[in-house]
């Protein structure tokens, strides 16, 4: 039975047309569930019975539910266990702008990048769009509050899962689904280059995120099993691209690994990699796990980084450091209760 979140809004519609109903009812349908969060078929009043019938006949409305929840300051980590009984999480983030939420998109991560905790547990399977809608319906019943952005930057590879993603994303983008609007969406991408191509073609104007992390193919060969597929001058051009046909800025993700891609060296190549750019350097210190041997650059090394870009003519932020006190790494918490 097909879970009646995973369908867009379009998808719905020739669901009802293919029964001889109205595909008007596919709104009614997508705001009784999105607008006024009710599952609870019987009670859709302005739906005759019979079709009522039809649609409680086809489909599920079970989501993922919320078992572990950790908590620090500006942070609220959820680990949700699925009807497989395999395990994702999503992290909420306060900010002084609203409330983001970071979802997940695979069980486990095939990417291997060596500095993350998800990718140390292979990847299970894809999620199915409801799964990722669920991540957001029941956080926003348990906080109580409306997320405002959301980021596809927990567990997994969204390019990975590309068209369950790209239903997710028209889903909560939706005028009559969560209505977020689409600059509040950010895919984050460790950098497939065929589906950055695809994406483009989408003519959709979320944020894109590119996790790039080195600036030569020398080390970011030794952190990114990516990079060894599609290295870094095929993924330039492809961002490169994307940014002259959607005229949209890019942000690149760069973790700070202590003495790994952290010394000025690296920051003078990175900046001249991606000079004349439309692009910003999200710098972000590395949350350390007990299972990989890798340790955060100090304040003072990043800042210097920082510094570096900056006379360089690089737009770049340091990333504020969220989740210290829990289990902040993306994939820990689902990682502790898998080796339970």
């Amino acid at each position: 039975m097909n879970n009646i979140y995973g369908y867009t809004r379009e998808k719905l519609e020739e669901y009802f047309l293919s029964i001889g109903e109205k595909k008007f009812k596919a709104l009614q349908v997508f705001e009784w569930l999105y607008e006024k969060k009710n599952n609870e078929v019987d009670e859709w009043s302005n739906i005759r019975k019979e079709v009522r019938e039809k649609i409680k006949s086809t489909f599920s409305f079970k989501c993922p539910k919320i078992v572990r929840k950790e908590r620090d300051t500006l942070t609220r980590k959820y680990l949700f266990e699925l009807c497989d009984c395999n395990y994702i999480e999503a992290v909420v983030m306060y900010h002084d702008y609203g409330i983001s939420l970071c979802v997940s998109s695979q069980v486990g991560c095939n990417m291997g990048c060596q500095f993350c905790e998800s990718g140390r547990l292979k990847k299970v399977r894809n999620l199915e769009t409801f799964e990722m809608v669920s991540q957001i319906l029941e956080i926003e019943k348990e906080i109580g509050e409306r997320i405002s952005s959301v980021v596809i930057m927990g567990i997994g590879e969204p390019l990975d899962n590309y068209s369950s993603v790209l239903s997710f994303i028209r889903i909560i983008n939706d005028a009559k689904g969560l209505a977020l609007g689409i600059r509040h969406i950010t895919l984050s991408t460790s950098g497939i280059v065929p589906k950055i191509y695809d994406l483009m073609k989408e003519n959709i104007q979320i944020n894109l995120a590119v996790s790039l992390h080195a600036p030569n193919n020398e080390i970011r060969n030794k952190i990114m099993k990516v990079n060894q597929v599609y290295n870094i001058s095929q993924l330039i051009t492809a961002i490169k691209d994307y940014i002259a046909y959607t005229n949209r800025r890019v942000t690149i993700e760069y973790v700070m690994l202590k003495e790994i891609n952290d010394s000025d060296e690296c920051a003078i190549e990175l900046a001249n990699l991606l000079k004349g750019m439309n692009i910003y350097v999200n710098l972000i210190p590395y949350n350390e796990t007990n299972h990989i041997d890798l340790s955060k650059s100090d304040a003072n090394t990043i800042r210097k980084f920082c510094a570096i870009l900056k006379n360089k003519g690089i737009n770049v932020t340091i990333r504020k450091e969220f989740g210290s006190k829990i289990s902040a790494a993306c994939g820990q918490l689902r990682s502790k209760e898998v080796e339970k």
